[in-house]
């Protein structure tokens, strides 16, 4: 009997250190462990005891790259504790600048960490030496994502004015229209990335995924909205935890998320997001996506790419319109008043769902904090890919298999997906 034991050994940038472990025996994989080592962060913890206005900044530190993700997640907790609704001025600027999130980090993640997979190219450096305008052009979609990040949050990375109920300043109409022309280039640039993409040469690979993702009664979804899933699912927020959980297992530090309802692996995202909210995309993202060769639904990781081009679309498309009807709220924020109760917050990061929820005292202080975020549930999912991936690839070198396997990786997370260029490998026959 033929056993070939695959060994990927430590990822660097990650959230921590990932590994892959797979075993094969008579071309069968009968084992495949996707490690993240996470060293201990305590954000949960160090919440504790302090004031819900001091959770969106502290929160924002768990992520460079999304960092709105987190401050806004845990915003609504609080106003979801609070009772504090806000203007539609407010929510429009929330929405501008989680568009900005999206365009750096998919701008960053589709261009100079996941193109260079389809082109034979070992990192964005060499993509920049056969093809420098390309790269440029990435740079400059990842700015003008920047730009709407410093100009709404006052910094690009880590914004510093977002506050429960609002904002801490609001932008002058003079700011947020200087957006403009960029963001004019930067549809048309979106669009013709999601024509390059689809031009790349696709594995031959598909999963019947279980879904979720936020759905938006009008929007495509981005910071507001249901859980829902294709098959079937459709509940507020507050029911996150009546559905989904994590559990620890041995191979990994982090925690991996799972539904309650079934044994398979649920996928978060962007394949996801598209599937459950392809009807409400402009006109434009649908036509883009046609052109590129996608149906309503895409199950077929490796071309998440395509995706992600499309999504950027929709963003620049979202941001350019409220940039030209943006006027100055009457007021930067809301106000609120401290009291006992629990919230729930939900947001679509880049990578998928990142759920939020807090207790608190009667003072407003915090008695209870819990954040999942999009690469914990995304990993059971990762797993299995993996598994099929290789499975379906066992005639491959291993060199050739080792670039399959990061791909897989690179489908799903920017953090992952940075660290995956540097996996090591090493194939042991017995």
């Amino acid at each position: 009997m033929a056993t070939k034991i695959i060994k990927v050994g430590a990822l660097a940038r990650v959230e921590g250190e990932g590994s892959l472990y797979v075993r094969i025996k008579d071309d069968t994989v009968t084992d495949v462990r996707f490690g993240i080592f996470e060293p201990p962060r305590f954000f949960e913890a160090f919440l504790v005891g302090r004031d819900y206005s001091e959770a969106p900044d502290l929160a924002a530190r768990i992520c460079g790259i999304c960092p709105v993700a987190y401050e806004l997640g845990a915003i609504l907790a609080m106003e979801d504790v609070l009772g504090v609704t806000v203007s539609q001025p407010i929510n429009d600027l929330r929405r501008l600048i989680y568009c900005g999130e999206w365009i750096e980090s998919h701008g960053l993640h589709t261009y100079l960490l996941h193109a260079p997979d389809f082109l034979g190219l070992a990192d964005a450096l060499e993509l920049a030496k056969v093809d420098k305008p390309l790269v440029e052009r990435a740079l400059r979609l990842k700015k003008i994502g920047n730009d709407i990040l410093e100009i709404v949050g006052g910094r690009a990375v880590h914004p510093v004015n977002l506050k429960v109920g609002g904002f801490y300043r609001s932008p002058r109409k003079a700011e947020i229209r200087r957006l403009r022309d960029d963001l004019k280039w930067a549809i048309d640039e979106s669009e013709a990335s999601a024509k390059l993409f689809s031009g790349f040469d696709f594995p031959d690979f598909e999963q019947d995924y279980t879904f979720i993702a936020l759905r938006h009664e009008r929007d495509y979804a981005i910071h507001q909205g249901r859980l829902v899933s294709n098959r079937g699912l459709d509940v507020p927020v507050s029911e996150f935890l009546d559905h989904f959980d994590e559990e620890h297992v041995e191979h990994s530090n982090a925690l991996q998320g799972y539904m309650k309802a079934g044994t398979s692996p649920y996928m978060l995202g962007p394949l996801a997001r598209y599937a459950i909210n392809h009807d409400r995309l402009s006109e434009r993202a649908r036509a883009a996506a046609r052109s590129a060769g996608l149906g309503p639904v895409v199950l077929n990781p490796f071309r998440s790419i395509i995706v992600r081009a499309v999504e950027m679309l929709q963003a620049c498309e979202d941001a350019l319109a409220l940039v030209e009807g943006y006027d100055e709220p009457d007021r930067p924020a809301e106000t609120a008043t401290p009291r006992a109760g629990v919230g729930h917050g939900c947001t679509e990061a880049p990578r998928g769902v990142c759920y939020h929820r807090y207790q608190l005292a009667e003072d407003g202080s915090i008695l209870d904090a819990r954040i999942i975020p999009p690469t914990s549930q995304n990993q059971k999912a990762i797993e299995d890919d993996l598994r099929r991936v290789v499975e379906a690839n066992l005639d491959l070198a291993p060199d050739a298999l080792q670039w399959r396997c990061e791909q897989a990786i690179r489908n799903y997370d920017p953090c992952i997906s940075c660290a995956t260029h540097f996996l090591t490998l090493t194939v042991e026959w017995a």
